[in-house]
């Protein structure tokens, strides 16, 4: 079954249950979904990793609120972004531990003889690639950082 169809039961059984913030949360995948398949040059369908994206950049939106909210003291805006974040989170592929993203790192980073800093952005872009829909990219770049420098 693909992204769009769970979505689609996802949204049926949040309206039955009456959650808002489920409901809210299915809606912007599904808008996003349908923005990124009328887009200008898009195919009509999109790749698991086109939905995989289109994912991991809502749950980034959210938790960049939430951040912000929180700098502000607005928790009571903060609480319902990260709780969108989760829901949307779900749809996602199971996210690696900071053990698990720090292996392959180290073993990029051999594998390509990368020996400081200036090497950075040959590193993330091979482990972003392997690891897509599986880490973000914040944890990633901190990692790729900690262990060049």
């Amino acid at each position: 079954m693909g992204l769009q169809e769970s979505v689609m039961m996802e949204m049926k059984a949040a309206m039955r249950s009456k959650d808002t913030t489920a409901l809210e949360s299915l809606r912007a995948i599904k808008s996003a979904i349908l923005l990124a398949k009328t887009d200008k040059g898009a195919a009509g369908e999109l790749s698991e990793e086109d939905e995989v994206k289109i994912l991991q950049k809502l749950v980034k939106q959210r938790k960049d609120s939430a951040a912000i909210y929180q700098q502000q003291g607005r928790d009571d805006l903060a609480g319902p972004e990260l709780a969108q974040a989760a829901i949307i989170e779900r749809f996602l592929p199971e996210q690696l531990t900071e053990e698990e993203i720090e292996k392959v790192v180290v073993q990029t980073i051999d594998a390509i003889g990368a020996s400081g800093m200036q090497d950075m952005g040959k590193v993330m872009g091979i482990v972003s690639k392997e690891l897509a829909g599986q880490a973000d990219g914040k944890t990633i770049s901190n990692i790729v950082r900690q262990r060049l420098s």
